[in-house]
């Protein structure tokens, strides 16, 4: 189910309880619900055309689900056909949590003849409507509105669209399989509509010439199309997919022709007011800008052909006006930038990317990937909130401003400490007392963090002169392993860049979470790699739990559990992703042999 999910890592199983159930394929019943487990599961699927299965936890959505689940089961059990209705706690069957995908609780899957219908409705009665209509023996899946491309049809399909937005996803990956129910109940939404959006995916580790083509380095990676002409996807990944692209499929810039629109919007705006003033839509200049909105992902464009606009803005015609929000206004930068006299498309772009952001603007989750990707990157921790309390968010922000405008090379933001609790953990600040928290990120993932104290301007100029000379990084780590001999060495983040960056050695490394259940099932076949090649003396096979450590090197990014990097000696900045290939001794093996820069002639095998 789609809302109130809970996430749990207790997907460890008691060993003792399984021994006591391993052959135990009884099938229990509790308050006319069926409990089925890791042993009973198969066999009682066994010639079943429809069944109700829920994956639970021991968590508050689920508690609070159970009589009503209990009443589904008892209105289903007198259906003609009785519908079996069935549980599972996901905590404990692990085997079967990875096997359905579960990654939130209560999960509901509906079973025909084995094979998973997704339910992602409202936890009530309804799901009794949705299961009797499965149940139907003339019932067929409804084919996908999602578009399968390959790379027989991709050209064809993409070079005829006025809009289409592609996902590139990999088969495995975690996040792609969370992302998949959303995406195509939007490509359904966005079918109906009267001017239809098409939604397609491309499976990259079988289309990996598309792949490389398009520079796919992780998964998913989206991407919109405009008569083949490709731009970045920055819309949300999950939810309002829908809204963003119908956004998206409008004109890319909206004409103004009233003063007052400008007004509220450099009054009440969160972002920079972007207007194009012309004198008509012969004008040369409002070509260039039209065929400037490429960027249209990234802004949003206004246009105007009225004089009126044009004295507010006090420009003449052919001019492009960059106004910033009033709450974004300072004495220490101009409220506007204007540009004039281009021909050429990339000059007009440039000058969008150079001044949309303030001297100190707002960084917030939903600004964040298009405004604050620069490094290094000075952000402001407090309770910012400029429509419940503007003067103390405006009081801190003056601080600020101070020393953001004599360090023109890094980029200042302030952002809100509950927006950001998790990277206010991982700089080790979120327990500090402070009202006022600071600290930068920096190139190749690296974060600092400014000792707590007493905020005030002085206090953050000192940090920022302190970065410049070289502080350390704050690198979220466990302790470094006392014994580290065994066949697979344990990478934390203090060790990853002596052990995965040391350039006299090509390491293979996998980054895995403990509560995962693929990592579970790998851990026998990759403990038997690290044995069959542990007499290589240039060769480490290596380890790390990514759910306690940073991994502190951006080119190997972690998007899904267990992710698997081949770093050659020779090249450490470009390890190779192990991708589509199986996860198994021969496998690994195979992949390893293929890149490895350092390995022996003889060797003593398993």
């Amino acid at each position: 189910v789609a809302e109130g999910k809970e996430e749990t890592d207790e997907e460890d199983s008691d060993d003792e309880e399984s021994d006591d159930e391993e052959d135990d394929t009884e099938v229990k019943e509790e308050n006319g619900v069926l409990v089925l487990t890791d042993n009973n599961f198969d066999t009682f699927m066994e010639g079943k055309d429809t069944v109700l299965v829920e994956f639970y936890a021991p968590c508050g959505h689920c508690k609070q689900f159970a009589p009503e689940y209990e009443k589904i089961a008892q209105t289903l059990k007198e259906n003609d056909p009785p519908i079996p209705v069935a549980k599972v706690d996901a905590t404990v069957a692990s085997n079967l949590a990875s096997r359905f995908d579960v990654s939130g609780y209560p999960t509901i899957k509906i079973l025909k003849n084995g094979d998973p219908v997704d339910y992602d409705g409202e936890r009530t009665e309804k799901i009794v409507e949705r299961i009797k209509e499965v149940a139907q023996p003339d019932w067929k899946p409804p084919p996908e509105a999602t578009l399968v491309l390959t790379k027989d049809n991709f050209d064809d399909t993409v070079n005829n669209a006025d809009i289409i937005l592609v996902e590139f996803y990999a088969p495995r990956c975690g996040h792609c399989k969370r992302l998949a129910p959303e995406y195509e109940k939007a490509a359904k939404e966005l079918s109906q509509r009267a001017i239809p959006i098409p939604l397609a995916k491309v499976d990259a580790t079988a289309e990996a010439e598309l792949a490389s083509r398009f520079d796919v380095t992780g998964y998913p990676t989206l991407k919109i199309f405009r008569k083949g002409k490709v731009f970045d996807y920055n819309g949300p990944r999950e939810k309002y997919i829908v809204d963003y692209m119908s956004e998206q499929a409008g004109p890319p810039s909206k004409q103004v022709q009233a003063v007052k629109q400008i007004q509220e919007l450099i009054k009440d705006g969160d972002e920079a007011v972007i207007v194009g003033v012309f004198s008509s839509e012969q004008d040369a200049a409002y070509d260039l800008y039209i065929e400037g909105n490429a960027l249209r992902e990234d802004f949003t464009f206004r246009h105007s052909f009225s004089a009126e606009v044009a004295k507010l803005l006090k420009v003449s015609p052919g001019h492009i006006v960059i106004a910033q929000p009033e709450k974004f206004r300072s004495k220490h930068e101009p409220s506007s930038h204007t540009f004039a006299d281009s021909t050429s498309v990339s000059d007009v772009q440039e000058f969008f990317k150079k001044h949309v952001i303030p001297l100190v603007g707002h960084r917030k989750p939903s600004n964040d990937g298009k405004r604050y990707t620069k490094r290094p990157l000075v952000v402001v921790y407090y309770g910012v909130d400029f429509s419940f309390d503007y003067r103390k968010t405006q009081f801190w922000r003056a601080k600020v401003l101070e020393v953001a405008k004599d360090f023109p090379e890094y980029t200042f933001a302030i952002a809100d400490e509950e927006d950001y609790a998790e990277e206010l953990k991982s700089l080790g600040l979120s327990e500090s007392g402070e009202e006022v928290n600071v600290g930068i990120l920096a190139d190749g993932g690296k974060k600092y963090a400014m000792e707590p104290e007493e905020f005030d301007s002085e206090v953050l100029r000192d940090f920022v002169v302190a970065f410049k000379k070289k502080l350390k990084p704050i690198i979220k780590s466990q302790p470094v392993p006392k014994n580290n001999k065994g066949p697979v060495k344990v990478v934390v983040g203090k060790t990853f860049d002596d052990i995965v960056m040391d350039t006299q050695k090509d390491v293979l490394i996998e980054f895995y979470a403990p509560w995962c259940g693929h990592c579970k099932k790998l851990e026998p076949d990759y403990l038997a790699l690290g044995k069959k090649y542990k007499g290589e003396k240039n060769l480490v096979i290596a380890k790390m739990d990514t759910t306690a450590n940073d991994v502190p090197n951006d080119s190997y990014k972690v998007e899904g559990f267990p992710t698997i990097y081949f770093a050659p000696s020779n090249k450490k900045q470009s390890p190779i992703k192990f991708e589509g290939g199986d996860r198994t001794v021969e496998g690994l093996s195979k992949f390893l042999e293929k890149h490895a820069t350092k390995l022996s002639q003889t060797r003593d095998e398993l």
